[in-house]
């Protein structure tokens, strides 16, 4: 085994650590080695010089990604077993071979023990996005991987430019690892089909997190007049217009995003003339929006991304649902999320009990909604349960 380069923590800040939460955070290190570079792999040890585990060294509030709690090799066997692993949960989950969905996530970071490390399956097509120069430093051996575990993948992406630390001395580019033919950039999803822009669309193309939340809202959709706001490529819509909606309003702020949104349109063609595309910002429209809607979608970007800005996100996810709760007809429904990892499901909870207050509603919960299996949570990494949801109906 090669000698692995070493980061002492101060006494007392191994606590976390023994408890395997992925994180080693640049306040608890007492010494490192001054030929550390960003993306080695690094042996972290207690006061007292004793093992505690294996990580990727950053830059950063967040100094090392731990992905092993014991003393092993990391190679490429070692990366093998940890994406086989992956597989095989999948696997499991039905996700291959369907004949309803081939689009899915393959490798969810701390969810499955590769933090720092995000890929997603469209079709015959892998994209990887890295969020650690550790595993952007062997990506090329992760695709080899990818494909030779999954011979249906023809073709691997990295889209890592926009998720790196930014303090990371590199210049990457975006572009395909892997490429046998040209890929296919449309996927099914429980059996509705999308256009899938990886090369330049918004995290890996498609917010995967959403399906089963999505396939939800097609069933309750029927007859019903739906507001889908930061909508991004549609997905919600087009559920909701396959399952025959009377009418869909599709918003983003970006044109870009409504381009994809009408890209989605052309593969249903015989239900374009019941939706309606708007490109605007979403709070002021909200602000200012005088139709009522059935049902009401508020899925925004995470408002706060540390807790230093948690409040001030709080106060803006109650002003869109205050105003989204006065919009919805007798018996509507509203889907509202939070994708911010520091806003909590109490936190958000509380923060709906606020709005219902403020605008004088009744309002009952119907489902508490989350991440779909393939994007599991670690146990010991709370914060890998991001996406919290609710449906809410006016009584």
């Amino acid at each position: 085994m090669n000698e692995q380069k070493r980061i002492i923590l101060k006494r007392g800040k191994e606590e976390l650590i023994k408890k395997r939460h992925p994180w080693l955070f640049s306040g608890a290190i007492d010494q490192l080695e001054d030929t550390l570079e960003e993306g080695d792999v690094v042996e972290v040890l207690d006061y007292q010089h004793q093992f505690l585990a294996l990580g990727h060294y950053q830059i950063g509030s967040i100094a090392v990604r731990l992905f092993e709690f014991e003393k092993c090799a990391i190679d490429n066997d070692y990366w093998k077993k940890r994406i086989s692993e992956a597989v095989q949960l999948r696997r499991d989950l039905g996700m291959f071979n369907s004949e309803t969905t081939n689009i899915f996530r393959l490798i969810h970071a701390e969810g499955d023990g590769l933090p720092g490390l995000i890929v997603d399956v469209y079709a015959s097509t892998a994209v990887i996005q890295c969020h650690s120069i550790g595993m952007w430093n062997n990506r090329v051996a992760l695709a080899e991987i990818i494909v030779e575990l999954l011979p249906t993948i023809q073709s691997v992406y990295d889209k890592s430019a926009e998720t790196l630390p930014f303090k990371a001395n590199i210049s990457p580019k975006n572009g395909y690892l892997i490429q046998r033919g040209t890929p296919e950039k449309i996927g099914i999803e429980n059996n509705c089909s999308f256009a899938i822009d990886w090369e330049t669309g918004q995290k890996t193309g498609f917010f995967i997190d959403q399906r089963e939340n999505r396939k939800l809202l097609g069933e309750i959709s029927k007859d019903k007049k739906v507001l889908n706001t930061f909508c991004y490529s549609g997905g919600f819509s087009i559920y909701a217009l396959l399952n025959g909606a009377r009418e869909v309003h599709s918003l983003d702020s970006s044109q870009k995003a409504i381009d994809l949104v009408e890209r989605n349109l052309d593969l249903i063609p015989h239900l374009k003339a019941k939706h309606t595309s708007i490109v605007a910002d979403a709070v002021p429209f909200i602000k200012n929006l005088k139709e009522h809607f059935d049902i009401i979608i508020l899925d925004p970007p995470a408002f706060a991304k540390h807790k230093e800005s948690r409040h001030k996100a709080l106060q803006a996810y109650q002003r869109l649902n205050e105003r989204a709760l006065e919009q919805l007809t007798d018996g509507g429904l509203l889907f509202t999320f939070s994708c911010s990892q520091v806003v909590t499901k109490e936190l958000f909870s509380h923060m709906i009990v606020a709005a219902a207050m403020n605008v004088k509603k009744k309002v009952r919960i119907l489902y508490q909604l989350h991440q779909p299996a393939d994007h599991p949570i670690n146990v010991f990494h709370p914060e890998s349960e991001y996406l919290k949801g609710l449906v809410l109906q006016i009584v």
